[in-house]
């Protein structure tokens, strides 16, 4: 236990030492603050290590958990976003500035139930979650010269998801997800709070390629919100007037490959590939090209512990050449306005890294699991005027309770093929 807590104590300095802000991709979290995934830099399309990472991703994992099993995780975002305006643009009323941005960090819920049907002679396991899927918060209203500049977006979705055996070694799966959105739209001096719901689907493959190797595969709707009467105009001729903002999150495509059979079945190893298809969007698809992410995890069993590390990769989504419509509203101000606009929402840095450390029967029946990680430190130049600088860290929690088939010493690890016993 003492060894224990030394290591935890180390991976949290780590963190802290490596200076980083929000993980997101775009603004989507995907997996990268689920409990056990999270450690391993969000891979999971293969073979999942939490509850809620197969039901938030590839659902046709969710057969590799058996009997009932809950799960309760949340985690903390420490962001450092810095803006730096060197030119006015009178229609928006914006001086020059640098400043840090006021918001505080952000608190996520992953929250997940898996059952396998396997009493009523179905080989399926439904899953349902509620999880934090998309978030970012910048506010310099602090600051005269940014006219109020300030811009959240939380969305929430409530999932249900079923994985169905196909034979032995190939499931498929099926997801569902209400979205709950939350947004003040990026656009200084004119907008407010609003709130919709949408839906998204997804599509999952999974296939044993050997006893100790998996791959998997899915396919995500993009997610359609609506948020009616989240623009007021001020000035000119619409002064007064009203109009919706469209958003979507975007198509996603996964890949990924995850092995098990090195170190007598306790080393575990992940690779994960996703597509993010922003051009295709409203509000993002102005300011955001398309984009890869790669994503690298291993876990190391070592009796009931699980130790975990994972870095991923993630290409820069600015657009150099943003469109002038931003969901349906075109910024007052031009090019410059648009840019500004543009730096609200940039998540440009590529590197992250994670690390984790999972125990399982802390209690009897009950796994702990502990992340940390970092998205390391950026700057983005947006045309003449517009500097962003962006950091993170975020640190997290979950605990999972094992019941019936679930609570079984072979399916601490879910899978069927002996991964870490």
């Amino acid at each position: 236990m003492r060894r224990t807590t030394l290591l935890v104590c180390s991976l949290l300095w780590l963190v802290t030492a490596a200076q980083a802000r929000a993980q997101s991709f775009g603004v989507e979290l995907n997996n990268t603050l689920m409990p056990a995934s999270g450690g391993m830099g969000g891979a999971s399309i293969a073979m999942p290590q939490d509850l809620t990472s197969g039901i938030n991703g590839n659902p046709a994992t969710l057969t590799q958990f058996a009997g009932t099993q809950f799960i309760f995780g949340g985690a903390w975002a420490e962001p450092t976003f810095n803006l730096n305006q060197t030119e006015s643009i009178p229609l928006l009323g914006v001086d020059p500035f640098n400043a840090k941005s006021t918001a505080p960090g952000g608190a996520a819920g992953n929250i997940g139930v898996t059952q396998d049907l396997s009493a009523l002679g179905m080989p399926a396991t439904f899953g349902l979650a509620f999880t934090t899927a998309a978030a970012g918060i910048v506010d310099f209203r602090n600051i005269p010269a940014s006219n109020g500049t300030d811009s959240a977006l939380t969305v929430f979705e409530l999932t249900s998801a079923l994985g169905v055996n196909l034979t032995d070694r190939l499931s498929v799966g099926a997801g569902l997800a209400l979205g709950i959105g939350f947004f003040n739209v990026p656009f200084v001096a004119i907008s407010g709070m609003t709130m919709d719901y949408a839906l998204r689907g997804t599509l999952g493959v999974n296939y044993a390629v050997t006893d100790f190797a998996t791959a998997g595969f899915y396919y995500q709707t993009p997610q359609h919100f609506k948020f009616d009467n989240a623009v007021t105009f001020v000035n000119g001729p619409f002064a007064g007037v009203t109009q919706d903002v469209r958003m979507d999150l975007p198509t996603n495509l996964g890949f990924g490959l995850a092995n098990c059979a090195l170190l007598d079945g306790n080393l575990l190893l992940a690779f994960d590939v996703l597509y993010k298809l922003w051009n295709d969007t409203q509000l993002f698809g102005a300011v955001y090209d398309n984009q890869w992410v790669f994503q690298v995890g291993a876990q190391y069993t070592s009796g009931q512990n699980r130790f975990r590390v994972g870095y991923a990769y993630a290409e820069n989504p600015l657009d150099p050449t943003p469109g002038p419509n931003i969901g349906g509203v075109t910024p007052p101000g031009g090019f410059p306005a648009v840019r500004y606009t543009q730096g609200l929402l940039a998540i440009a840095n590529p590197h992250r890294i994670s690390f984790g450390l999972g125990r399982t029967d802390v209690l009897p029946g009950i796994d702990l699991d502990l992340l940390g990680g970092a998205m390391l430190r950026n700057s983005e130049q947006l045309g003449p005027d517009t500097n962003v600088s962006v950091v993170s860290y975020w640190l997290g929690f979950g605990l999972t309770w094992r019941f019936g088939r679930g609570a079984c010493c072979e399916t601490c690890i879910p899978n069927d093929w002996g991964c870490g016993q």
